[in-house]
């Protein structure tokens, strides 16, 4: 079987602004090693970035499975 998975934890668009709130406290934790990897994993992508991602995902098709985590999701607004 042949998939993409993409994992955000909240994806932010219009109307869907409120955890904004948390980005604060996620600078923080990530200051700390102990909860830099979760404060990474949780970390917000906007709607332009999920779209992209997915963009990337159908242009981009591997062969197995391929898990897309937030960093790499950020970063595919990039390409």
């Amino acid at each position: 079987m042949n998939a993409t998975i993409l994992r955000p934890w909240y994806v932010l668009g219009p109307g869907r602004r409120w955890p904004l709130l948390f980005e604060p406290f996620y600078a923080l934790m990530r200051l700390f090693p102990q909860t830099r990897a979760q404060a990474i994993r949780l970390g917000l992508v906007s709607d332009e970035q999920m779209n992209a991602a997915l963009v990337h995902a159908v242009e981009a098709p591997v062969e197995g499975i391929r898990i897309v985590e937030v960093p790499q999701i950020q970063q595919s607004a990039l390409r």
